[in-house]
């Protein structure tokens, strides 16, 4: 059983940047990648970026270009660097211990969420 906890949310202005962390601890070994998603009110959660144990990342469209996922083993903390936020992009989001294959990631342990809120 992994236990996820998020921190680093909160309020931004449109054009600024935050950045997320989650702090992972136990093990499984099942988990072979870690994820963001994001979900806002009525809405599905939505898969932001995936990192694999093998160091491959992947994001989502919507924010190609400015989120960055990246790892610090020695810490077991999975991080989302967030840059040029926009008002779209405030949700609260979650971060997932899951498997990744054949290009697809599957979710596993979740976090409690962290809220980020970006102001126009």
């Amino acid at each position: 059983q992994v236990q996820l906890v998020e921190s680093g949310g909160g309020l931004v202005q449109a054009g600024g940047s935050l950045r997320l962390s989650c702090a992972a601890s136990g093990s499984s070994s099942s988990i072979n990648a870690m994820g963001w998603y994001r979900q806002t009110p009525g809405k599905q959660r939505e898969l932001v970026a995936i990192i694999t144990i093998g160091g491959t990342k992947k994001y989502a469209d919507s924010v190609k270009g400015r989120f960055t996922i990246s790892r610090d083993n020695a810490k077991n903390t999975v991080y989302l660097q967030m840059n040029s936020l926009k008002p779209d992009d405030t949700a609260v989001y979650f971060c997932n211990a899951g498997a990744y294959y054949s290009g697809t990631y599957v979710s596993g342990s979740w976090g409690q969420g962290t809220q980020v809120t970006v102001s126009s």
